[in-house]
């Protein structure tokens, strides 16, 4: 970040400070912990997806969200949750006086609540006619730029919020993430696996050629390490006899390089199967990116 950039970051978030204290002044407490909202924005527009153009209901909803457009003074808003966008009007036919001088205080990257009733513009967009107003989270810095998101890669990766919060695309990614680890899980434990947790914290380490992390254990007084892989653990059980199919999804840590495609701490899953040899492994892979690629591409 250039000086520039800093000064008009700095100057930015001076003016937020002094939208809370006016805001303080005015309703209070401006960080509440609970705000009840009638549906998400993806609800809403399944629900009134057949809603013609030009046309207003009389149903009343509530909403909550990111502010992450503003446009024509603050008349035209676009409110993101993590379902979707809306849009909000507020204007002096529909919206009351003090709800609009409080719209003159919220910024982008503000999260609010919003009541109105619902209708669809003659450019056919989903709307919210803004009555009521409740500011949930007053934000002190602004959102990096829309639409460019986060250039820089080492701001990108170290706050991963931000990108996310700006980049569509990295939203996309965590969610098909998420959708994988629930996707093997679910598959292992249709292939008759049984899901088990291991120690983290080891007192020898092994499973891997790595360099480990290494931490001290007060009570015990001994050295410990964080596992680099689960492998030993989980011979163990099949050892056991508890199952003959066992996996872990599981964070292992190595205390090597790090890069865009490398971190010391990481998600890897291991399984392991008695009386199975590497074909029998290789079938289960197989089946198991079928699965995942039909779950998240159809």
């Amino acid at each position: 970040m250039n000086k520039k950039t800093e000064e008009l970051s700095s100057d930015a978030t001076e003016v937020r400070a002094q939208k809370l204290e006016i805001l303080r002044e005015k309703i209070g407490d401006v960080y509440p912990a609970h705000f009840h909202r009638t549906m998400t924005n993806a609800e809403l527009a399944e629900k009134y997806a057949d809603l013609p153009d030009d046309v207003t209901t009389e149903d009343v909803v509530t909403v909550a969200g990111r502010v992450y457009s503003m446009r024509n003074s603050g008349m035209f808003v676009d409110l993101r949750d993590a379902s979707g966008k809306i849009q909000i009007f507020s204007h002096k036919d529909t919206t009351p006086e003090d709800v609009r001088e409080l719209w003159s205080l919220v910024d982008l990257a503000d999260i609010v609540g919003v009541t109105g009733v619902v209708r669809r513009t003659k450019r056919g967009e989903l709307t919210i006619n803004a009555q009521e107003l409740t500011i949930l989270t007053k934000a002190l810095k602004p959102m990096p730029e829309k639409y460019h998101g986060l250039a820089d890669i080492e701001t990108r990766y170290r706050q991963r919020y931000l990108d996310i919060m700006s980049n569509e695309d990295s939203k996309l990614r965590f969610i098909q993430r998420s959708k994988v680890l629930s996707g093997v899980r679910r598959f292992l434990e249709d292939e008759g696996f049984m899901e088990v947790e291991t120690p983290m914290l080891q007192s020898i380490y092994g499973g891997a050629t790595a360099d480990p992390f290494k931490t001290h254990h007060n009570a015990l007084d001994m050295d410990m390490y964080l596992r680099i892989a689960p492998e030993l653990y989980l011979k163990r059980i099949l050892v056991s006899g508890l199952t003959d199919k066992v996996f872990e999804v599981n964070r292992n840590f190595r205390n090597e390089g790090v890069s865009t495609r490398h971190n010391p701490e990481f998600t890897m899953m291991e399984c392991y199967w008695a009386y199975a040899d590497y074909e029998d492994m290789m079938g289960l892979v197989e089946r198991m990116f079928e699965t995942l690629a039909l779950k998240l591409h159809g």
